[in-house]
């Protein structure tokens, strides 16, 4: 009889974790491809509206800036009402901003809007590693969140390679819509088939509680290492891709700008390498996968500096592998961990990784605009180092982690 009731009960928890999977991974692919969908444009907007780089890009940054000041109150509200309403009701509303940006009548008409989109889109990223951590068990958790990076790249992907074919055939309203119709899609699927939760505990959400939360987080020395290599991280390479376009479309390259964004599909290489780092962390460690992911990115950025097609596409590959190899690592362990309120560490996060997105890769554009390519490059090279410095600091607070435990287990034993 105790076979026959274990049996089906395992079967369900698997087939629940299943379905957290697959709503998360679209979650991230909608997520994704609505935010990064102007990075493609922005070659086209220049031309459209007569903007500086620099002015253009703002449609990827008003986005991800707005969205880093929504993640913190939005995660709060989530600890009171729920996860899976908050992402809802966020995913519902973002495709819907998505479906009118192709009717904006200027620039700036435009720019509000994607302003207001990055409003809506923080429930997805603010509540998804809170709900995975609450949900999944420790021992999957590394693999879930590898997975759920994965649709982030694939819908950053998504988000750049649909625009850029469609610049091919028609104007970038065309290519925005045709993204946005996308994300919608990606948006329904994900709502169908997000399971409630199971694991949450309602908590206040006062601003005393909200506060005191993110204080407890912020006095965790391991935590702070990684707030900061998400914001360093995401700042170097979003500037990357911010300006990589213009870079294809000037001389030497000089490619057609449908072309030049089909660049993007080189996020196929974080997809991969996302899932395979979730799971590589989960076996020897997450500071020996963050370090490697540090290392490929330094020398990806390397390989981008000659005038060489080859060598910038592959140069460009390593990047985004080792971004959302980091990515994928830094973000489950800050759900293993926090202490206490795991949404207010992973609202930290997320407020840092969109911060360095906004700020940093937007104001990026003021080394690219006068320094071309070779100054946006040493740019990025700083915060790698500065990444690099990081990552050692983890490591030394990891070793001391596993020292102190096992202090505490010998006494314990004695």
């Amino acid at each position: 009889m105790t076979l026959t009731k274990t049996r089906p009960a395992a079967v369900r928890d698997i087939a629940h974790e299943r379905r957290i999977i697959t709503a998360l991974f679209a979650a991230g692919l909608a997520t994704f491809a609505t935010m990064y969908s102007a990075q493609a444009l922005l070659p086209s907007l220049s031309a459209e509206f007569g903007a500086a780089p620099a002015h253009a890009a703002l449609a990827v940054s008003l986005t991800t800036g707005v969205l880093a000041l929504a993640i913190i109150p939005v995660s709060a509200l989530s600890s009171r009402i729920g996860r899976t309403r908050v992402m809802t009701v966020s995913a519902l509303s973002s495709a819907a901003i998505g479906l009118l940006l192709p009717l904006s009548p200027s620039l700036d008409v435009l720019l509000a809007g994607r302003a207001l989109q990055g409003l809506t889109l923080a429930g997805v990223p603010a509540v998804a590693m809170a709900y995975l951590a609450e949900e999944i068990g420790a021992e999957g958790l590394g693999a879930a969140m590898g997975v759920y990076i994965a649709g982030t790249s694939m819908g950053g992907l998504a988000g750049r390679v649909i625009p850029a074919f469609t610049l091919g055939v028609g104007s970038w309203r065309w290519a925005e819509a045709s993204i946005s119709v996308a994300a919608a899609v990606c948006t329904l699927w994900f709502v169908r088939g997000l399971p409630p939760s199971r694991g949450f505990v309602p908590q206040s959400a006062g601003i005393r509680t909200v506060v005191g939360d993110l204080v407890v987080q912020l006095r965790h020395r391991g935590l702070l290492a990684l707030f900061g290599l998400a914001l360093v991280l995401v700042g170097g390479f979003v500037s990357l891709y911010n300006f990589l376009g213009y870079r294809l479309t000037q001389p030497p390259f000089e490619l057609p700008s449908a072309v030049a964004g089909l660049v993007f599909v080189l996020y196929a290489a974080g997809s991969g390498a996302s899932a395979v780092a979730g799971r590589l962390a989960d076996r020897i460690g997450r500071q020996w996968v963050l370090a490697a992911a540090v290392l490929v990115m330094g020398i990806g950025l390397a390989m981008t500096l000659p005038d060489n097609l080859a060598t910038l596409i592959l140069g460009m590959a390593l990047c985004t592998a080792g971004f959302f190899g980091a990515h994928s690592v830094a973000s489950g362990w800050v759900g293993a961990m926090a202490v206490g309120n795991r949404g207010a560490a992973s609202s930290l996060y997320l407020f840092s990784f969109y911060v360095g997105s906004a700020v940093i890769g937007g104001g990026s554009g003021i080394a690219y605009t006068h320094y071309g390519w070779t100054g946006l490059a040493a740019s990025v090279g700083i915060l790698l180092v500065v990444a690099a410095i990081l990552v050692s600091a983890l490591s030394i607070h990891a070793t001391a982690a596993r020292r102190s435990a096992s202090c505490a287990e010998a006494g314990q034993a004695a």
